[in-house]
Formats: structure tokens, C-alpha cells, sequence
């Protein structure tokens, strides 16, 4: 069977691909081993927003005398917060299969082998292509950590499958996954640990802003653990996990009913055939592309999304298929990573997107000067309206001659506000250009205005 492009992968990068290449008219066949959607859809994204949305909801009701609203005996179902999860999933795996229908793609369920640029065998079946995608994602990351092989831990599969509550939980790793799984099952009662080897939970995230949500989930219960580097995991007598680990002061360890390991992910690059590709791969292990066009090294050959290792973001992933497709077709589009947004769904929520400070005073910017422009979110009468007892902060960080190149956000609706200021970095544009823009009142996003 011949097609013009083949993808391999039907996660975000790979489904958006082969949707942008169908509707261009393009013939088109997409591999995907397990179900549509990848990871971000399936075990990812999706999965734990829905169940971190039950938990605000939770967090909410309890927090309803604030708005003069009585709510006695609150309670939760937690098999019915998981099976709204798994509802949810399927009605966008459907979504995901009728959009691949509507642009003729033809999705073939099965393990690719890749033999050559342009030949890919699937089960019996050998498939043809003039241009081939590589979208194959990537998976949780498990550190050689002594004893881990004789412990029974969770993965966030595992945990999103959570339908009996531990009373203790210890999180190794303080990244996004890890404090988006501390802020639900923090939530839902459980004590949490959480383990982090840096000085600080977010890495990437402003430094700031994330010892801000650190305080805030410190006063919600939350234990933190930050520059301990884990050395042993062993099971106790009583059947719970012992987590040791060694900081500047010594050595420590932390006893919880279960572990949860969240210390990152690796792109999938064995099992596919890669080699025969003769692809140039970076110090990390990942698949270099031209930037531009997302092409590999490789003529006609593209990768997109966590195989590339510039941002493993599904939105990233994205808009590298749809520019690899562009490039396909001929029409002029570049990839830019100048501002791409990061948001983590604890609550309150924490966004980001452009430099961060630290990175400011790593670069040439930071020699030639700066400037950071703080407010509190109270500044908008919409945010003090909805959030009785709390406030936040809106960083944004500028050039000397105020050109916009970062803001970083803590505060609800963190999400959804951060790619004003993304539009504006994109664009280049100054601090007094927010004010040439109308938003509505009352919003929360007028809280750009106010700088």
C-alpha cells in the first residue's frame, strides 16, 4: 500500500499530523500500538484535569461558607470521580477516531517497523511512503534507585487508576506530574510527601512562583523534601515503603502506605526501527531536527513532539505537526520556541511562558539589563470577587526598553490567561501595548492592563 506521508505515533504530534496532512488532501496512514490519543489523551493530559477538576470542586465546597453558601456533610465517590475520568477519555479517543475518518486518514492499530525512509512494516503488512513523521512520544522514567525493582510503586498510570486511598502517599519528584498528584490526593485526605533532589519543586517553572505554591501546599499539608537525593527504597515490616534519602543535614527516610515515582520521561526511540534511519541524535538522546521544518537529519524524514526533547508539551507537540505537514506541502511556516506556555493544574494554578529570571540573568539580557514588574492578582475586581482569603501574583519580565519576554502567573485562572502574554512575547510587543487592547469587565485578564 503506497501513501504519501506515513506517521508513526497517534498521540497529539501524530494525530494533528495526519489531520493537517488529510484535510491538505494528502494520502495518509497513521501507526499507533494502543489507542489514539497517546499518552497526554489516554494516561496523561486529560485524565488527571478531570480528576484534578473533582478535586476542585471538592476544595470548593469546602471552602463554600466563604461565599455564604452552607454545604454540610461534603463528601466524595472516588469510583465515581475515576469513572467520570474514564468517560471522559473515551468520548475524546471517539472524538480523536471521527476526526481522523472526516480527513481520510488510514489509522492502522499495530507496531511499526521501519525498514527504510520510505518502507514501514506493520504485522503481514508492508507500507510505502515519499514522507514519514516520527511522533512515537514518550514514556514515565524509571531512575536506578537501590531496592526499587523489589518495591510495588506506582507510575501515574497507577495512580490514575486510584480507587481505594491510601492514608500516605510519597511522591518522588516535584516536577509538574508530581505536584499536579500531590494536589489531588492532598485533596482527597491523603498525607503527602513529597521528594525533590533541587533545591526547589517546578524546575523550569519561575523559581519564585513555585516556592509560592510550595507555601501554599505546605499549609495545606503537604511535607516537602527538597535537595534529597533518594538512595534506597526497602519495604518495612508492616507492609508500608520506606523511602531513604540524603540531604546536606544527613541522612532521612519517609514510611507512606505507597510510592508514587515521578522523576520524569524519556522519548521512545528503541523498538521502531530508528537505526536503520542513520538519524543525528543529541547529547540526550533525542532526535535532532531543523527547527524551521522539524525535518531530521534525514531527507524527508520529520519528527515531532517528545522524541525532539525541546518541550514535551502536547501543545508543543502540536504545532510541530502542523508545521512539519506546512513544510510537506510547501507552504512557508516555521516552528518558533520563543513562547511556549507551561502550566501546572494544581490549585490555585501556576503558568508560565518566555524566560524566566533565572534564565534572564544566564543570558546576554541579564548583562545588558532587565526589568521585573510585579502585581498582585487583588488588582482585578473579578479575581478578588471569586477568591474570598486568597490572592496571587502576575510576574512579567521585560527588556531595559520594556519589550515583554516573560510572565509567569499564580493564581486561577493561571490556564487560560497565560497565552495573552505568550501572544505578546511572540509578537515582540512592550508592556504599554497591553493597554492598546480592550479586554472585558470584569475579567481576570485585565490584570495586564494594570502594568
Amino acid at each position: 500500500m503506497d501513501f504519501q506521508i506515513a506517521i508513526i505515533g497517534g498521540g497529539p504530534a501524530g494525530y494533528s499530523a495526519a489531520e493537517a496532512a488529510g484535510k491538505a488532501g494528502l494520502s495518509v496512514v497513521l501507526f499507533e500500538k494502543n489507542v489514539l490519543g497517546g499518552v497526554c489523551l489516554n494516561e496523561g493530559c486529560i485524565p488527571t484535569k478531570t480528576l484534578l477538576y473533582s478535586a476542585k470542586v471538592l476544595d470548593g465546597a469546602r471552602n463554600a461558607s466563604k461565599y455564604a453558601v452552607k454545604a454540610e456533610n461534603i463528601s466524595f465517590d472516588l469510583a465515581k470521580i475515576v469513572s467520570r475520568k474514564q468517560k471522559v477519555v473515551r468520548k475524546l479517543v471517539l472524538g480523536i477516531k471521527n476526526k481522523m475518518s472526516e480527513a481520510g486518514v488510514t489509522v492502522v492499530s499495530g507496531e511499526a517497523y521501519i525498514q527504510d525512509k520510505n518502507t514501514i512494516k506493520c504485522g503481514d503488512e508492508v507500507y510505502k511512503c515519499e514522507k514519514l513523521i516520527l511522533c512515537t512520544g514518550s514514556r514515565t522514567s524509571v531512575p536506578p534507585i537501590k531496592g526499587l525493582d523489589n518495591t510495588d510503586y506506582w507510575t501515574h498510570r497507577e495512580a490514575l487508576e486510584c480507587k481505594e486511598l491510601p492514608e500516605s502517599l510519597t511522591i518522588i519528584g516535584g516536577g509538574v506530574i508530581g505536584m499536579e498528584f500531590a494536589s489531588y490526593f492532598c485533596s482527597l485526605g491523603v498525607k503527602v510527601t513529597v521528594i525533590e533532589m533541587t533545591s526547589e519543586i517546578l524546575g523550569g517553572i519561575d523559581k519564585e512562583l513555585a516556592s509560592l505554591l510550595r507555601a501554599e501546599y505546605t499549609k495545606k499539608g503537604v511535607i516537602f523534601m527538597l535537595d534529597a537525593k533518594v538512595t534506597e527504597i526497602c519495604n518495612a515490616d508492616s507492609g508500608k515503603v520506606i523511602v531513604k534519602y540524603h540531604t546536606a543535614d544527613g541522612e532521612g527516610a519517609v514510611e507512606s502506605e505507597k510510592l508514587l515515582l515521578s522523576a520524569g520521561r524519556h522519548a521512545n526511540i528503541e523498538g521502531y526501527g530508528l537505526e536503520n534511519l542513520s538519524l543525528t541524535f543529541t547529547e540526550q538522546n533525542r532526535i535532532m531536527v531543523n527547527t524551521d521544518t522539524m525535518m531530521t537529519s534525514v531527507d524527508g524524514v520529520y519528527a515531532c513532539g517528545d522524541i525532539t526533547g525541546f518541550s514535551m508539551l502536547a501543545h508543543t507537540a502540536v504545532r510541530e505537526a502542523e508545521v512539519a505537514v506546512n513544510h510537506i506541502c510547501g507552504k512557508d511556516d516555521r516552528m518558533s520556541y520563543k513562547a511556549i506556555p507551561g502550566v501546572v493544574y494544581t490549585n490555585p494554578e501556576v503558568a508560565s511562558v518566555g524566560m524566566t529570571e533565572e534564565m534572564v540573568q544566564m543570558s546576554p539580557i541579564g548583562i545588558f539589563g532587565y526589568k521585573v514588574i510585579k502585581l498582585p492578582m487583588a488588582y482585578t475586581g473579578r479575581f478578588v470577587a471569586e477568591n474570598e482569603g486568597v490572592n496571587g501574583v502576575c510576574k512579567i519580565i521585560t527588556t531595559s526598553n520594556d519589550i515583554i519576554i516573560g510572565a509567569h502567573i499564580l493564581g486561577n485562572p493561571a490556564s487560560e490567561l497565560i497565552v495573552i502574554a505568550g501572544m505578546m512575547i511572540e509578537e515582540g510587543k512592550k508592556l504599554e501595548d497591553f493597554k492598546k487592547y480592550v479586554f472585558p469587565h470584569p475579567t481576570v485578564s485585565e490584570i495586564f492592563r494594570e502594568f
